[in-house]
């Protein structure tokens, strides 16, 4: 049986995917990410390390970091980066309804959450797209319904205290029946299983804090009352 050597250009240890050597996507360099930031004088990073890299990546950053009172202190964060997503409120402002679609969210669910089947507006993964090519992509897939003239309504850190995720908002018209030819609600092959629902507009309202329970949803709904297509109808 041939003896197998360490690898010496890791220091006689396995490298370490992501960082390394390339983990499942084929990335390297993942703990240099945040090495270079001086936006803020009052950040000073020290270390990144890779927790995890497995399809997103966790790490752990020591910074230093000066208070208001000119103290400086140590301190690490965990960060999950998933890559940026985008979200879109499909309305039909005649009918006055949304569409919307409802599927299972395990991290929900392990949460609380009754059955973990959320309610919410098409949302997805840029990945290499911008986010205006990426949005129509999503709706079209997670709901088979073709996108009208988007508009883009705002961005926002969901939540900044540990996800690095930037989400950009969008809203655009649809019309009841403009079906992709051959369009299903979901892909097969990412394990979705996503229901298509049509509201109306007010009945989604009403239904805030109820069964739509989902963020960007909520803001996406209050968006479209306040400065929307909808705001002073109801």
């Amino acid at each position: 049986m041939s003896e197998q050597r360490p690898d010496a250009a890791s220091g006689g240890r396995a490298g370490q995917p992501g960082v390394d050597v390339p983990d499942r996507r084929g990335r390297t360099g993942l703990d240099r990410v945040g090495l270079d930031l001086d936006r803020n004088p009052r950040v000073r990073v020290r270390e990144v390390r890779v927790l995890t890299s497995n399809w997103y990546v966790t790490r752990a950053t020591t910074f230093d970091f000066q208070h208001a009172d000119g103290r400086w202190t140590s301190e690490e964060r965990e960060t999950y980066d998933r890559g940026d997503g985008a979200t879109i409120l499909l309305y039909d402002p005649a009918a006055r309804t949304v569409l919307l679609t409802r599927q299972f969210r395990f991290p929900a669910y392990i949460n609380e959450h009754p059955d973990g089947m959320l309610v919410e507006a098409a949302a997805g993964l840029l990945d290499l797209d911008d986010p205006e090519t990426a949005i129509r992509r999503e709706a079209e897939e997670e709901t088979g319904y073709r996108v009208g003239e988007v508009e883009h309504v705002f961005d926002v850190y969901m939540s900044p205290g540990s996800v690095t995720e930037r989400l950009h908002f969008f809203a655009a018209p649809y019309r009841s029946g403009d079906v992709v030819d051959g369009a299903r609600a979901g892909l097969a092959e990412e394990g979705e299983d996503i229901e298509v629902l049509e509201f109306s507009f007010d009945e989604a309202l009403d239904r805030i804090g109820v069964d739509i329970v989902d963020a960007k949803t909520i803001m996406l709904l209050q968006w479209a009352a306040l400065r929307g297509p909808f705001s002073g109808a109801r």
